[in-house]
């Protein structure tokens, strides 16, 4: 089933076949109806007993993670089913493996995950083609507007389903977002210091068809280009599973924490730049392969010539998929707001660029000097 675009028979058949009695929901409002998933489970669910959860945060926060911790505790499911975008498949990853506890923030903030088994079995459904969370073994949750990687092989769900009629009719913009996180994912997996042969492979593959797909999918959505961004999506989650993100993503948590911008429009704001600064400082690279040789993969996926015409067409994707660069038109303030901006970098995804980055490197960055 893995990497596989399924039918909503497929989800049909699973049900019958499983027979869960008790299920815990965790959806958004909005993604759960827009998607048509609410009128279709309305019949699978019928005759089972479900408890519903509606997300509530913009991103997946503590205080959130840790009331559906406590329902999920109270109502002993033997099914969490998860259907929405990636906040709400971390929501759900992590409530299925840990239990409140007094020093639950300190274990995150200390990157200590204890937990040899999962509460129950864990089924998701993306109602986004761009996280690719249904193939990761990290989730992300924030602590006083701080991002933190909660990583552990056990949250990988047991079951997914990528259903292209739950994904086609998503918003422009979340279709936008979504589909530019994925495109990042794999170009940041194919440079990425934890980046390995197989790694590359899951990333080339899901680039090859992203390229192909993601203006199309903006503009004339069906099924058929709603599919195969499902499938580049879950393509890259299988890429950074294993070589994790770099710099774009890196700097990109605080700007959804602190101004509310969707996580891969996020994750577009400086791409071009650190893609520039890694390539004109290849002879500083810390990688054990040769980071050039990953550019020249780059720019023959692009088409590209060289690194201003690769960036040009990153550039020209981010414009097709109106994703805003100019901070004037954001109305933030990067210069006034630059060093708390920085305090707030994960470190853990920044460790993974190619070139080594520091806090004054950063600055030029944000200030667009480089």
């Amino acid at each position: 089933m893995k990497g596989i675009v399924s039918k909503k028979e497929d989800l049909i058949y699973f049900f019958k076949k499983n027979k869960f009695k008790r299920i815990f929901l965790i959806c958004g409002n909005n993604s759960f109806k827009n998607s048509g998933a609410k009128k279709f489970f309305s019949s699978i669910l019928k005759n089972l007993i479900v408890k519903y959860y509606f997300k509530k945060s913009f991103f997946p926060e503590i205080r959130e993670l840790k009331i559906i911790i406590k329902q999920i505790k109270k109502y002993k499911p033997d099914l969490i089913l998860a259907i929405g975008g990636g906040s709400i498949i971390d929501y759900a990853k992590i409530s299925n493996l840990i239990e409140i506890k007094d020093n639950l923030e300190q274990l995150i903030k200390n990157y200590s995950y204890p937990y040899k088994k999962k509460n129950t079995k864990l089924l998701v459904i993306p109602t986004t083609a761009g996280s690719g969370a249904e193939a990761t073994s990290n989730a992300v949750i924030y602590i006083n507007k701080t991002k933190y990687s909660f990583e552990n092989e056990l949250l990988i769900p047991d079951y997914f389903f990528l259903i292209p009629e739950f994904i086609v009719n998503a918003n422009f913009n979340v279709k936008a977002s979504a589909g530019f996180d994925s495109i990042a994912q794999s170009i940041e997996s194919l440079i990425s210091k934890k980046s390995n042969q197989t790694s590359v492979e899951f990333a080339i593959k899901s680039l090859k068809i992203s390229i192909n797909s993601f203006d199309n999918f903006l503009k004339n959505p069906n099924l058929k280009n709603a599919g195969k961004m499902s499938v580049a999506a879950n393509l890259a989650g299988n890429a950074i599973n294993i070589s994790k993100t770099t710099g774009p993503h890196a700097l990109s948590y605080p700007f959804t924490s602190f101004y509310g911008i969707s996580h891969g429009h996020a994750v577009s704001l400086f791409f071009e730049s650190f893609l520039k600064y890694n390539f004109s400082n290849l002879n500083k690279s810390t990688t054990k392969f040769d980071l050039s040789k990953r550019f020249k993969i780059l720019f023959k996926l692009f088409n590209a010539k060289n690194i201003n015409d690769f960036t040009h067409k990153i550039s020209n994707i981010k414009k097709e998929a109106k994703l805003i660069d100019d901070f004037n038109l954001l109305n933030i303030n990067t210069v006034k707001n630059s060093k708390k901006i920085i305090k707030e970098v994960n470190m853990l995804r920044l460790s993974n660029n190619p070139i080594k980055i520091d806090e004054n490197i950063l600055l030029d960055i944000i200030l667009k000097k480089k």
